[in-house]
């Protein structure tokens, strides 16, 4: 098991979307310290979310950490882009066909963190080679495109490999799932070893927030 604290990083997009900075605002006024930013492109998945612009605007709005997940098919052409706009980390997918060593390491000269996912149906082994690369390892419980879709327990065992692998090598890149992450299946993926969660719906709509985050960050 990983030394890392828990973290909770709620997901800006599924906050009111004309409303944005008011969104983000809630997230700073729960204490919190991170807030995910899902970058769609409409072809990687089936949906578009915003830019560097308003990526740039937000950051004008909060000292919070700015974890990046660029769902693109080409993400090697924004990260520069997204870095300038002030994201502080920067997980692109194993999937597409980029030179994805490359791409990490150009996050990382980049000042970014960098991070590596890849959707329910990829092979777990697929992110093995990157794992010394990277400072996070995000793992998709749900089809990436769309919020408030159900959890897939059967995405558990990739969680548990993942954090058997950081222990055997002696990383200490953090896991992140992501997807249909709420007060039952969250504590799910912190028995497995994940350490930073994306909530996004569970987390706007809960009614205790303090609640909420004390059952997945404790």
């Amino acid at each position: 098991m990983s030394g890392n604290p828990a973290i909770l990083a709620p997901s800006i997009l599924a906050a009111n979307h004309a409303q944005l900075a008011e969104g983000q605002r809630t997230i700073v006024e729960a204490g919190l310290s991170w807030v995910h930013l899902d970058i769609m492109d409409g072809h990687f998945v089936p949906n578009l979310s915003f830019g560097p612009k308003t990526v740039a605007d937000l950051r004008k709005e909060s000292e919070l950490y700015f974890d990046t997940h660029l769902m693109l098919d080409n993400p090697q052409d924004y990260i520069e882009a997204f870095a300038k706009a002030g994201s502080q980390n920067i997980t692109i997918h194993v999937e597409p066909d980029i030179p994805v060593e490359d791409t990490l390491k150009a996050i990382r000269a980049l000042g970014c963190h960098c991070g590596i996912s890849l959707n329910p149906g990829t092979p777990i082994e697929d992110i093995q080679p990157f794992l010394e690369l990277v400072d996070l390892v995000l793992i998709m419980t749900v089809q990436p495109g769309f919020g408030g879709q159900s959890f897939r327990e059967d995405q558990l065992p990739k969680i548990k490999q993942t954090a058997q692998w950081r222990e055997e090598k002696g990383l200490t890149y953090r896991i992140q799932v992501d997807g249909g992450v709420d007060a039952t299946t969250g504590p799910l993926c912190k028995e497995q070893g994940a350490d930073t969660l994306v909530a996004g719906t569970a987390f706007f709509k809960a009614e205790d927030k303090e609640a909420f985050i004390t059952l997945l960050q404790e």
